[in-house]
């Protein structure tokens, strides 16, 4: 009988759709993992095993503790514009919107930000909400062509990321260098641009891009989850991604909430554009003809999460953590894009989760019968007795 007890319990919490997504995920990484290290044997077999292990290391290859957290602080300044990419297309999705703009969105807060701090030589707060503007705006294109034109959010952000790109190489061409493509740096132009680090660099070895970037990225993380679980306005949006007609003749303003969806969905991009460049730790090229990696990144992030906030956190974290790793690795035997190839298949793998959980499901619920068939014939079996 407790045996019994406890496979109901184990049934009970696998059937969690928590614990279904963790254990998706893991397998998405797991699978991910091997398929990186099969492409690692074949390109050079010898130095496979301790090419993967440098991906996985990442800032853990430095043999002192003070350059390990250094270079920590370098993976997580990183990490929270991923992060902040990575919740923009979740939140869209929630509202059944597929937000491939933001990485258009990303570019436009790059832009407005750097645009603010070098040429208009403002402050970081200003630098922040012109880069929250001009990333919602940008979504907010997007909400507009979806909502009264019908035009597919795909489409038109994709159209946006290029024209975000060029429109942002030319505004920046102003504030460049002269012998390099890049912007001149913030530190050096207009230090008051940069964002406030409050003493957490010295954490970190005192890592002067780590800012308050990191414990911001993680609040809005949680921000938004208490918004979509907890308030009307998140339950509406949710209510709108399952059943836009429905959502509709039950009196939500559906077209609103697309667009305000999106504008939402846009800032948060744009604002991970700012933590990035307001912390200096890169420099914008206006020669670059390839739209950035990190609004695509996020979809990995916010995929492997589960579609949830704080799974989020974790993906984001971890993406970047691999991403970081390959460049580690040695260049004359191993590309360092290898870790963007562990990501794509992860990407990939992720459009499995709902057949994993399917198949979970069905096999909980086929076990969950054949107990209580066996249940029932052991009673019939006492009473025959």
């Amino acid at each position: 009988m407790s045996g019994q007890n406890s496979s109901n319990q184990s049934d009970s919490f696998l059937s969690k759709p928590a614990v279904q997504s963790i254990l998706a995920a893991l397998l998405c990484i797991v699978i991910g993992l091997l398929i990186g290290y099969i492409a690692l044997l074949i390109i050079s077999p010898k130095g496979a095993t301790e090419a993967i292990i440098t991906i996985l290391k990442n800032y853990f290859t430095y043999p002192t503790k003070a350059a390990a957290m250094k270079y920590l602080g370098n993976t997580l300044v990183k990490a929270a514009p991923l992060l902040m990419c990575a919740l923009s297309i979740q939140f869209c999705y929630q509202a059944g919107l597929f937000n491939i703009g933001a990485a258009g969105q990303y570019v436009a807060g790059a832009g407005a930000s750097l645009f603010c701090a070098l040429a208009l030589k403002l402050p970081w707060f200003v630098c922040l909400l012109a880069a929250l503007i001009a990333g919602g705006l940008f979504g907010v294109i997007v909400g507009l062509l979806k909502s009264y034109l019908n035009v597919n959010e795909v489409i038109s952000g994709i159209m946006l990321n290029w024209i975000g790109l060029y429109t942002v190489n030319m505004l920046l061409s102003g504030v460049k260098e002269t012998a390099s493509p890049y912007t001149v740096s913030v530190a050096s132009t207009n230090e008051a641009a940069l964002l406030p680090s409050l003493g957490m660099e010295k954490l970190f070895s005192n890592n002067k891009y780590v800012t308050i970037a990191i414990p911001l990225a993680i609040l809005v993380a949680i921000l938004l989850k208490v918004v979509l679980s907890m308030t009307v306005f998140g339950y509406e949006i949710k209510a709108t991604g399952i059943a836009k007609d429905a959502a509709k003749y039950s009196g939500m303003k559906e077209k609103r909430n697309v667009i305000i969806t999106l504008f939402i969905g846009g800032a948060l991009a744009g604002i991970g554009a700012a933590f990035l460049f307001l912390s200096g730790y890169e420099q914008w090229s206006v020669t670059q003809s390839s739209v950035p990696s990190m609004g695509f990144n996020g979809i990995a992030a916010t995929f492997l999460g589960g579609l949830d906030p704080i799974g989020t956190i974790f993906a984001s974290y971890f993406i970047q953590h691999i991403t970081s790793g390959g460049s580690y690795l040695d260049k004359n035997i191993y590309p360092s894009q290898i870790s963007d190839f562990i990501s794509a298949i992860i990407i990939y793998l992720c459009g499995f989760v709902l057949f994993f959980k399917l198949y979970l499901n069905g096999y909980l619920r086929k076990r969950a019968e054949r107990a209580k068939e066996r249940g029932i014939s052991k009673k019939e079996e006492g009473g025959n007795f």
